[in-house]
């Protein structure tokens, strides 16, 4: 896995759609529901007759975390859910990249958010460790 200042990449072997079935798998397992999914590709091209490779945005949400964020600071809101991106490369590869929750220390200072951060990101963490061991 490689991590920037604020999201979590990893290459995983296999192909678009069983790698969507397979991050929706150990979300689930970490405590993460999908809210919502964005098809990329097909809106670029329905919008703006654009081809644009396999790229799907998941909107994903672990409750009790998100219940917490928003106990402690109801404009957290603004940021959720967090999303999880798979995308194929140029290269033919799929990558599957989240959101770094620690990234939230920077934009919210506030101690509950910082540990809610501190957890969803072992969760996360977890879960896409599963997808290279699959």
């Amino acid at each position: 896995m490689s991590t920037t200042h604020f999201v979590k990449t990893v290459s995983v072997a296999g192909t678009f759609d069983a790698t969507v079935q397979a991050v929706k798998s150990a979300l689930g397992e970490q405590g993460f529901g999908i809210l919502t999914e964005i098809d990329v590709r097909a809106t670029l091209k329905k919008k703006l007759g654009i081809d644009h490779p396999p790229t799907l945005i998941l909107g994903a949400c672990n409750p009790k975390l998100a219940h917490r964020a928003l106990t402690a600071e109801p404009d957290v809101s603004t940021l959720m859910p967090c999303n999880v991106v798979v995308r194929e490369t140029p290269s033919g590869t799929v990558e599957v990249v989240a959101l770094d929750p620690l990234a939230l220390k920077t934009l919210i200072d506030h101690p509950e958010i910082e540990a809610v951060a501190h957890e969803g990101g072992a969760r996360l963490d977890q879960a896409l460790a599963a997808l290279t061991t699959t």
